[in-house]
């Protein structure tokens, strides 16, 4: 079977995580909402979901487009970066528990998290998303995906971050 092949099925794979993912964000959505969850930034929503889905197509078109091979001194450290990205991701969520979503939710009254890694970063579900945006294309040597959404993520992430630094100091203040 293609380095090709295997490539489509590990980007699926990824897509399945997603949808799992969001399956999960609509289950805190509804709790959030029903403990009094106020939603902030809800304007850059759909610019995110739109660039993280084109993100994915980009992975997909780019390698056999432009004919990408596989390397393996580099696919395969991509490979480890990808699973620990995931794995970082999952431990967010299961850190903040009903708190975590893809949207940025305040409920009132629940403390700021700061177990898992959130003892050591503000915003570590951040660097799970960049390392994925910079490793799953350079599986496959997919550069100008990597190149183009890692500088169009770190466009988003800024006002993302703002908007979730602005909403955590409302809730504790």
């Amino acid at each position: 079977m293609s380095s090709q092949v295997w490539y489509v099925a590990l980007v699926l794979v990824v897509v399945a995580a997603r949808f799992v993912e969001l399956a999960v964000a609509q289950r805190h959505l509804a709790w959030a909402r029903a403990a009094g969850g106020v939603e902030f930034g809800a304007r850059h929503y759909p610019v995110m979901v739109l660039l993280h889905s084109a993100f994915l197509v980009g992975c997909l078109v780019e390698v056999p487009l432009a004919d990408r091979p596989f390397l393996p001194w580099l696919g395969w450290p991509m490979l480890a970066v990808l699973v620990a990205a995931h794995a970082l991701r999952w431990w967010c969520i299961t850190s903040l528990g009903n708190q975590w979503n893809t949207r940025v939710l305040v409920v009132p009254g629940l403390p700021l998290v700061t177990r898992g890694p959130y003892r050591w970063l503000s915003h570590p579900n951040y660097v799970a998303v960049v390392a994925e945006i910079v490793a799953l294309p350079l599986v496959h040597t997919a550069w100008v995906t990597a190149l183009v959404f890692t500088v169009a993520n770190a466009a988003l992430l800024v006002v993302r971050i703002r908007v979730e630094n602005a909403a955590l100091a409302t809730a504790a203040g």
